[in-house]
């Protein structure tokens, strides 16, 4: 009786498996349009009360992740770290 409900609870996770993936290829099919227009709330850091809605296309959420991350880049890569330089013990770049 044991190995039974075993394979049987076995069996109900494959088929809950095999549904959610219908679903996911589905959604990523429908996520996969660039020009479809989402939108977006966007609360300001230290604001509670100013949220607002910002809509975009795909595409164009996907442009200003990436120019968020060139950003965010350069600026880690163009740190000034705080050293000292040489026989004179001042700060340096």
């Amino acid at each position: 009786m044991r190995h039974f409900l075993a394979l049987f609870m076995a069996a109900g996770i494959g088929l809950l498996t095999i549904g959610s993936n219908a679903q996911a290829e589905e959604s990523t099919a429908k996520a996969r349009d660039p020009n479809e227009k989402v939108c977006e709330v966007y609360t300001p850091i230290g604001s509670r009360l100013g949220s607002r809605k910002v809509c975009a296309t795909r595409a164009e959420w996907a442009e200003k992740r990436r120019l968020d991350r060139e950003t965010v880049d350069r600026a880690q890569v163009g740190a000034c770290m705080i050293q000292t330089t040489g026989k004179t013990g001042k700060p340096g770049c």
